[in-house]
Parts: C-alpha cells; sequence; structure tokens
C-alpha cells in the first residue's frame, strides 16, 4: 500500500513542470489573441458599413449586373462580398443555386467556429490546469508543515496560488475575446444569410 501511495505521489509531481509550461503558453496565447482581436477590429470590423435593410432595397428589381454593383458599393465585409459574388456568378438552375447558397453559408460558419477554437479550449481547459497546477505542490506542503519545514511550505504555496492566477486568468481573457467574436460572426452570418435569400428572389426574377 505504501508503495503505491508513493507511486501516486511521484507520479503526481512529475505532472507540476508540464502544467506550469501549459499554463505560460495559454497566457502567451492569450496575449497573441489580444492583438490579434485588435487587429481584426481595425482592419475589418470596423470598416463593415452595411444596411442590410438599405442593401435589400437597392437589390429590389436589379440585373445581374446592378446587384453586382450594389454588392461592391455595399459596404459588406471581404468574405461576405466573395461568398455573394460566387452565387451571383453561378450559371446554375433554381434549386442548385439554392444548395450552393446553404454550402456557401457552411463554410462561412466553419471558416468562424475555427477562428474560435483555440480561445474556446482555453477558457475551459484553463481553470482546469491552473486547479492541477494548484493541488500537486500543496502535497508537498503539507508533509512539510507536518516537519515544520515552512520553506518548503511557502514555495509551494506559491506555486499553487501562481498557477490559480494563470489558469484563470487566461482563462478570462480567451473567454472575453470568444465572446465578442462570436458576437462579432453571428451578426456577419445573419446578414450573409439574409442577403443570399434575396439574392436568390432576385436571381428569379425574369
Amino acid at each position: 500500500m505504501d508503495l503505491l501511495r508513493v507511486i501516486i505521489h511521484e507520479a503526481g509531481q512529475i505532472f507540476l513542470i508540464p502544467c506550469i509550461i501549459i499554463l505560460l503558453l495559454f497566457i502567451l496565447i492569450a496575449l497573441s489573441q489580444v492583438g490579434s482581436l485588435l487587429i481584426e477590429y481595425f482592419m475589418e470590423r470596423r470598416h463593415l458599413k452595411a444596411n442590410v435593410p438599405q442593401l435589400i432595397h437597392n437589390m429590389h428589381g436589379k440585373s445581374a449586373g446592378g446587384l453586382h454593383g450594389v454588392i461592391v458599393a455595399g459596404g459588406l465585409l471581404p468574405r461576405q462580398k466573395k461568398a455573394l459574388f460566387t452565387l451571383l456568378d453561378s450559371k446554375l438552375p433554381e434549386t442548385e443555386q439554392t444548395a450552393l447558397a446553404r454550402s456557401l453559408l457552411s463554410i462561412e460558419e466553419k471558416h468562424y467556429e475555427k477562428a474560435t477554437l483555440i480561445t474556446d479550449l482555453i477558457a475551459k481547459l484553463g481553470p482546469m490546469i491552473g486547479l492541477l497546477g494548484t493541488l500537486i505542490p500543496l502535497g508537498p506542503g503539507i508533509m512539510a508543515l507536518g516537519e515544520g519545514d515552512t520553506a518548503i511550505l511557502s514555495q509551494s504555496l506559491s506555486i499553487a496560488f501562481d498557477t490559480t492566477i494563470a489558469g484563470l486568468l487566461a482563462a478570462a481573457v480567451c473567454y472575453t475575446i470568444s465572446r465578442i467574436r462570436s458576437r462579432w460572426y453571428d451578426t456577419y452570418l445573419q446578414m450573409t444569410e439574409t442577403l443570399m435569400e434575396c439574392l436568390l428572389e432576385e436571381m428569379k426574377t425574369p
């Protein structure tokens, strides 16, 4: 029994350094994602000037060339324009055009899901890894307390607090970034879907 306890204890201690490395990596990723979010805002988000009701009004009764001009001048994001142009330029029957529109929307949805994948994972795993990094050094700390060694105890507590803070900080930052991006991307997808439906209706008109 004592042998098993020693094996479990030593195995647990082995994971302390990997936990610290992972938490440091999470913090670096969180900081890089903050920079990425700011770049995305200034390079893309703030240039979104589209007024969907006005765009729908402008599309009504337009020919293919007119629809193309409305999309170009509509203040949309490059990805939205590309998806709409792909649908507009397709020379397909009505049923196939609808299928193409669904496929394009699915591609956009997967693109945005991929963009939030990393921050979503860190938001979930950060507190778990932080808790693991908290509990592992407490074992030696409690043993040191029983032996009256306050130096080891204070070191163990310091590591425990630091890993907790690191895990929660990385998770909080990534959670915030994920929520901001999710709101942005939901808006983008809703706009694209609405405009595609309008475009399909206009393309039916002889």
